[in-house]
């Protein structure tokens, strides 16, 4: 029997090329594969799901594959450029290709698929880059992409008779109609709504990392679970994280490190901020300043703030910041400095 790796998202496109090949008698083996950067199964802001029900009901294996250090290095110094944010598109996928070519040799499969679809993303499924991508990872002709197969060269297993090339699709663009008929047609139907990408796709955490990078190009897991939570503030020698809600309070509580500065406003209704760096006594006051402006206490001249640093809890006093404060050191989306573009595919 032949067998085919799958790259699966577990989203639409990728269970459905899946189910293709099933179809066609193909034993099929799907790798998940997970980021720091949302791309995960139980991510809500991921374009990922959960694949094992499906897995399951269809009878076929998905292995999960954590890109990790591998991934930050393509982020922070993408070969092939990024799309309009932090997003290195095209490095990722390369990525993922050459990964599940390694699978593809342990398990002796004989091609890959994945359910990429012609014209529906930008930067990866153009007519040029497909085959561009694939080279690149030294499988070219040897990834079949089942959603779009017919309006694209035929590959390896299509010209040896592996797959019959008259039982793929030739769908393309943007919409989800084709591939939501196709699913009711298969017998598919748990499926998640279309999202539009992973983290790295979003401009205000785009805007985040590239400014933890630049100061510090080397971050940690930790560091980039960080960039999710609360509102970011620029110190001079320290970054400042103060909680929306109850649940970034208690998610920068449990991110905090020995080193980490907490801070609060001594009332009931109180943000919590991790100040995190190098921080100076100006940073310090700085920070408890910023904090106690998202408290209940944001109308008084001054108000109380509980400073925790190294088992150490000191009470403090100072004005709630100003507007102009808050918006000189906010974290925010803003021009920038351009970073590389894409690059000409050959």
């Amino acid at each position: 029997m032949a067998r085919a790796v799958a790259l699966l998202s577990g989203g639409l496109d990728s269970t459905l090329s899946v189910l293709v090949m099933l179809g066609q008698g193909i034993d099929v083996t799907a790798v998940t594969f997970l980021t720091h950067f949302g791309c995960e199964i139980t991510d809500r802001s991921s374009c990922s799901s959960d694949p094992s029900s499906n897995a399951r009901r269809f009878g076929f294996d998905v292995k999960l594959c954590h890109l990790a250090d591998k991934f930050i290095e393509i982020v922070k110094n993408p070969k092939y450029g990024r799309g309009r944010n932090m997003n290195p598109c095209m490095d990722c996928r390369v990525l993922m290709l050459r990964e599940a070519k390694e699978l593809m040799g342990l398990i002796g499969a004989d091609f890959i698929i994945t359910g990429e679809v012609l014209g529906q993303r930008p930067m990866t499924q153009r007519r040029e880059t497909l085959p561009f991508m694939d080279r690149q990872a030294g499988l070219e002709g040897y990834v079949l992409r089942p959603l779009s197969a017919r309006l694209l060269k035929p590959t390896i297993p299509e010209l040896e008779g592996i797959v019959e090339r008259e039982r793929l699709y030739a769908i393309s663009g943007r919409g989800r109609k084709p591939q939501m008929a196709l699913a009711k047609e298969l017998g598919l139907t748990d499926y998640p709504a279309p999202a539009g990408g992973c983290l790295l796709t979003e401009p205000n955490y785009s805007y985040r990392l590239r400014e933890l990078l630049r100061r510090n190009p080397e971050p940690t897991v930790n560091d980039l679970h960080l960039l999710r939570v609360g509102r970011h503030f620029n110190l001079t020698d320290a970054l400042l994280i103060v909680g929306r809600d109850k649940a970034e309070n208690d998610r920068l509580e449990a991110l905090a490190l020995d080193g980490d500065c907490l801070l609060r406003a001594d009332c009931i209704g109180t943000p919590i901020g991790l100040l995190r760096g190098n921080p100076q006594e100006e940073d310090i006051l700085k920070a408890a300043s910023i904090t106690v402006r998202y408290s209940d206490l944001r109308e008084m001249p001054l108000a109380p703030a509980i400073v925790t640093h190294g088992g150490r809890a000191d009470r403090i006093e100072v004005a709630p910041a100003g507007e102009g404060l808050i918006e000189a050191l906010r974290v925010q989306k803003g021009a920038g400095r351009p970073w590389p573009g894409r690059v000409r595919v050959r």
